[in-house]
């Protein structure tokens, strides 16, 4: 009776073995090949929902949609990868089937299973930018301290000065501590092109943060886009001009808004807001991509 057992779960162990076999080599050494042309990816990490009108500095009734959309992005260059932001609840503290919630957040998909969507893992990700330290842009960081991480120097100074007791909001180191060890592009308050071709470009937009950054694109079908990061929230700050009372430096913002609408003018790009839910409802989300 034992061999006969035995004669029947060895070959199903193996058939079992080699079934996972593909999906774990993935994991390990990751599957993605660089594209010919650049590509963006647009990941799923959530949604902002019961965060007043007035936190922004709206009345009542301005805004058509205070929802908003939190993306993550994955830039596929043909020398290399980038990750644009990590979200606003770590793949840890993902309980599947989820959804997963923290206070205003909400996800229902994980980070790191989209991108192995794709073909990526962190380990494929080459350079990791974040458009700036708040929580909901900064969640997964850490799974990403082996890439080269490219900041503004008075970005992470501030993102790592020990905050002073009893001291509210601001920061949370706990979120991206792994980066303090990673391998860092400083920048000194400037412009970054990441590939040297071109077509991918950090922008300096210092205000709601300190050292806050926003991305330059050039695709080759779709044309110029700029990812906004936090430069504004909602499609009505373009209009009306508001910018929220708790940015860092709102008359940085409103230099670098100037700055970014001359720009995209200039160079007859799109605009994308990133947290504009009902803008983002309209675009393609991984796997499909924009190039």
């Amino acid at each position: 009776m034992q061999t006969r057992t035995l004669r029947f779960l060895l070959p199903t162990a193996v058939l079992i073995l080699a079934a996972a076999l593909p999906f774990s080599a993935a994991q390990q050494s990751g599957k993605a090949q660089a594209p010919k042309s650049l590509r963006l990816y647009i990941l799923d990490c959530g949604k902002i929902t019961g965060v007043g009108e007035a936190a922004f500095g709206f009345q009542p009734g301005q805004l058509a949609n205070t929802e908003m959309f939190t993306p993550c992005y994955l830039i596929a260059h043909p020398r290399g990868a980038m990750i644009w932001d990590t979200g606003e609840i770590s793949d840890s503290q993902f309980k599947a089937p989820g959804p997963a919630t923290q206070g205003a957040f909400t996800v229902i998909k994980p980070l790191l299973p989209q991108l192995a969507e794709i073909g990526y893992t962190p380990r494929d990700v080459t350079y990791l930018a974040l458009s700036h330290y708040h929580g909901d842009h900064v969640a997964n960081a850490n799974l990403f301290a082996g890439s080269t991480w490219i900041v503004q120097k008075i970005e992470r100074d501030a993102m790592f000065v020990k905050p002073a007791p009893g001291a509210r909001g601001g920061p949370n180191p706990a979120l991206y501590a792994e980066l303090e060890k990673s391998k860092t592009v400083l920048l000194n308050s400037e412009d970054r092109d990441v590939f040297g071709d071109g077509t991918v470009v950090i922008k300096f937009t210092p205000g709601h943060t300190p050292g806050h950054q926003s991305l330059f694109l050039k695709l080759a079908r779709t044309g110029p886009v700029l990812l906004s990061g936090d430069l504004y929230h909602y499609p009505e700050e373009l209009k009306l001009k508001i910018v929220p009372g708790f940015d860092f430096n709102k008359e940085q913002t409103a230099k670098s808004r100037e700055k970014i609408e001359a720009f995209v003018k200039q160079v007859k790009g799109q605009l994308w807001i990133q947290h504009d839910s009902t803008a983002s409802a309209k675009l393609k989300k991984s796997p499909e991509y924009y190039d």
